[in-house]
C-alpha cells in the first residue's frame, strides 16, 4: 500500500504518497531500450538522404515519451500527512508544484466519510471538522481508499476514546 502508518509519543501519524509503477531505474531503461529499438529502422537508411527525413521524427517520438514520463513523475509528487492526537487532527498535503495546503480540527468532532458516488473519484475518502471537509488519498486506487477509510475510520474512534 502506498501509505503507512506510525506511532509518535503524540498519537499516530499517517504519510501517504502515489504509487509508481516505474521506479526511476526502469525509466532510464524504458527510454535505453526505445533509443536502441529506434536505431533499427534507421541503419537500414544509414548514409542515404531518407535518415534525414526519418530522424527528425524518430527523435520527436524519444523527446514526447522521455516528456511524458518525466511529467507523470512530476504529477506523482504529491505526499499527504495526517496526524492523529487526542486534541487534534491536522492533514498537510505538498503538492507537485510546490505549494502546500493545511487543514487542522478537534479529533473529537473530526469524522471520516466514504462517498461511493459523486466524488471526483469512486469510493472518495473525506475528512470532516471545524467547517470544512477535505480530501485525503484521492490519488489511491478503490481498494486502497477502501482500506484507508476503514483504517482512518477505527483510528479517529480510537482518539475520542476516555483515557484510562
Amino acid at each position: 500500500m502506498p501509505y503507512e502508518w506510525s506511532e509518535t509519543p503524540e498519537g499516530r501519524r499517517l504519510r501517504l504518497w502515489p504509487y509508481r509503477s516505474l521506479p526511476p531505474r526502469g525509466f532510464a531503461f524504458v527510454i535505453g531500450l526505445f533509443f536502441l529499438l529506434l536505431l533499427i529502422p534507421l541503419f537500414g537508411v544509414l548514409g542515404s538522404l531518407v535518415l534525414w527525413g526519418l530522424l527528425p521524427f524518430g527523435l520527436g517520438a524519444l523527446w514526447a515519451l522521455w516528456y511524458g514520463l518525466r511529467r507523470s513523475y512530476r504529477s506523482a509528487e504529491i505526499e499527504e500527512l495526517l496526524e492523529i492526537t487526542p486534541e487534534r487532527i491536522a492533514l498537510r498535503r505538498e503538492n507537485p508544484d510546490g505549494s502546500r495546503q493545511a487543514w487542522e480540527a478537534q479529533s473529537y468532532w473530526a469524522r471520516a466519510e466514504m462517498h461511493q458516488q459523486g466524488g471526483p473519484v469512486p469510493w472518495y475518502v473525506t475528512l470532516s471538522g471545524n467547517g470544512r471537509t477535505v480530501e485525503i488519498g484521492a490519488f489511491l486506487s478503490e481498494d486502497e481508499r477502501r482500506a484507508l477509510y476503514g483504517e482512518l475510520a477505527s483510528a479517529l474512534a480510537e482518539q475520542r476514546k476516555p483515557a484510562g
